[in-house]
């Protein structure tokens, strides 16, 4: 699985012109599964997610989780957006390829699988919708972007 992870100030997520989640300080995470990813992969994606240490300490150094964020008061929110661009492949021209992404069947399915997973282990989850054609705002924090790939 594939993640695009932008520490956040806020984000917001739109369809047809409504907000349908939305957050303040914390991560927007951009997801992908690939042919052949599991639930396994989006497990592993998502603790390594939740356990990435992109936000400052006291001494203004990157050393803190968006888990960690709660102890401020910040509760640090997580907005997930399915985006199967990210399996983008540019090698052969100038029209992308989308081969590796997941089937839509299986990619819904893991997508809402991380969504769910995201919920029971995390205070402040949001989500956007699979497959609806999404307006993304944010505000990027630093910035700060991390592409994540497991396997």
């Amino acid at each position: 699985m594939l993640a695009l992870i932008q520490r956040v100030r806020r984000a917001s997520v739109s369809i047809d012109g409504e907000v349908v989640g939305a957050i303040g300080t914390g991560l927007l995470v951009l997801v992908c599964a690939e042919q052949g990813d599991t639930s396994a992969q989006a497990d592993k994606l998502l603790t390594k997610i939740l356990k990435l240490r992109i936000f400052s300490d006291v001494q203004g150094k990157m050393n803190r989780c968006v888990q960690d964020l709660d102890g401020d008061g910040l509760h640090g929110g997580l907005l997930i957006v399915s985006q199967f661009t990210l399996a983008a492949d540019t090698s052969g021209g100038n029209r992308p390829s989308f081969t590796q992404a997941a089937a839509p069947d299986l990619g819904r399915a893991l997508y809402d699988y991380f969504v769910q997973q995201a919920r029971v282990q995390h205070s402040e989850v949001q989500a956007g919708v699979f497959a609806a054609d999404m307006q993304v705002e944010l505000v990027n924090d630093g910035p700060v972007t991390i592409p994540m790939r497991v396997a």
